[in-house]
């Protein structure tokens, strides 16, 4: 894996992320309630029902998310670079924190916060993230091995 500086950091993860979230996106059309975490947001945010909650804020806050875990997915890996050297060891601990680090957040903090998703859907909507965020981390880590090898 590639050292990068604080600015080719900068640069590389919010691409990374853009990468992981287009292909999340195919995901998401797929599974049943996968479209709906990005809506979750959108209601924390709003006050609406997720159902209701603005579908324009929903993709940006999707976009929006997606880039910066891209670059709090490179900050990790650096992180973990320094302490784990080796570049299949240090992507896959990253993802790992990286995987927690999404599926928790997203469990725990606007989930819960959002109204109108009933105790069924809410277990469904966690399953689908789950799915997503794996897909995520797994682009992530391979977009980031490829940049790796290539510089």
């Amino acid at each position: 894996m590639v050292e990068f500086s604080l600015l080719t950091g900068l640069a590389v993860g919010p691409t990374v992320g853009l990468l992981a979230t287009l292909t999340m996106d195919l995901v998401m059309a797929r599974l049943p309630d996968g479209e709906t975490p990005p809506k979750v947001a959108a209601s924390v945010l709003t006050g609406e029902p997720v159902d209701a909650a603005p579908a324009r804020l929903a993709t940006w806050i999707h976009y929006v998310a997606g880039a910066g875990s891209g670059l709090l997915f490179v900050g990790i890996a650096a992180v973990l670079g320094t302490a784990l050297g080796g570049s299949v060891a240090t992507l896959t601990a990253a993802s790992v924190v990286q995987l927690a680090l999404m599926v928790g957040f997203f469990a725990f903090v606007p989930l819960p916060r959002a109204t109108g998703v009933s105790r069924g859907r809410r277990a469904r909507v966690r399953r689908a993230w789950a799915i997503e965020a794996t897909v995520y981390v797994v682009v992530a880590a391979l977009v980031v091995a490829a940049v790796g090898s290539a510089v």
